[in-house]
């Protein structure tokens, strides 16, 4: 257990008005930054949507959010995915809507992991997210595969890529992606959507751009193959509060913001 979650009770319920109210300005804030990065990039409205990243935030926190127009969240832990689970699933049901892999009925509210998995927390994660973001090998898929088919269930997967090179950040090597996406889109139990990376952790715009260019690049190759199960891997999960403009420019159709909708984390 991450030591933050002995300090914060994840699971709470309720929220002042005035951080309500602070949360909502921060989402409506991002919603404009996107349309407006949309519209200069000359693409689509709609075509690009915000994730909520949730890490540290409470049940209370989340909901505020999901009230101010958010649709999609992510959580970075499977152990705060298991502690607000069922307080976020009954307030979505009472406002007609879906979580994440819940019983279907009105609304879908997508649930992503976003942050690495390993092996041991799968079957936290599988009743209750529909998609995880963070798978970057063959192995880490099997085993995602095989608990997913004993469950029944089809779960949907991005393939994590580590566009910048840095040691620091998890994702499969480039050179290796499109292998590793075939070899995903042919495991049962699983739904192969797209891509995920990190942009690089530098000041140069050309390099933050060069590594979300080359994700979509590879996208399109995968999607050149016509291997089995690589036709659906369209997503593009790449920005975030500091570059979510310079993904949007590059092809991104999912941003992860967290910091600018909820301010900064008191937890890391």
């Amino acid at each position: 257990m991450a030591a933050y979650m002995e300090q914060k009770n994840l699971a709470n319920e309720i929220i002042d008005p005035a951080r309500a109210q602070q949360i909502a300005d921060g989402v409506h804030r991002v919603l404009d930054r996107i349309a407006t990065a949309t519209d200069a990039s000359g693409r689509e409205q709609g075509s690009v949507k915000l994730l909520a990243a949730t890490k540290t935030r409470d049940v209370g926190e989340i909901m505020a959010a999901l009230d101010a127009g958010v649709r999609m969240i992510g959580e970075n832990r499977p152990q705060e995915v298991a502690a607000k689970a069922e307080g976020l699933a009954r307030h979505c049901g009472e406002r007609g809507w879906t979580l994440g892999a819940g019983e279907p009925g009105g609304a879908t509210i997508p649930f992503h992991l976003i942050g690495q998995l390993q092996t041991n927390k799968i079957n936290k994660v599988l009743p209750v997210v529909d998609v995880i973001e963070s798978v970057d090998s063959v192995e880490l898929a099997e085993k995602i595969a095989r608990r997913a088919v004993a469950r029944g269930i089809t779960v949907g997967v991005l393939l994590e890529v580590n566009e910048s090179g840095e040691a620091s950040k998890s994702g499969c090597d480039p050179s290796h992606a499109i292998d590793i996406a075939r070899q995903i889109g042919a495991m049962g139990g699983l739904h192969l959507q797209g891509l995920m990376t990190i942009g690089a952790h530098v000041n140069d715009e050309r390099v933050i751009r060069a590594g979300f260019a080359h994700l979509r690049r590879l996208r399109e190759q995968i999607l050149e193959t016509g291997a089995p199960g690589t036709a659906d891997c369209r997503e593009l999960s790449m920005g975030m509060t500091q570059d979510m403009e310079l993904a949007i420019a590059e092809g991104s159709t999912i941003v992860r913001v967290g910091t600018a909708i909820f301010g900064e984390r008191a937890f890391k």
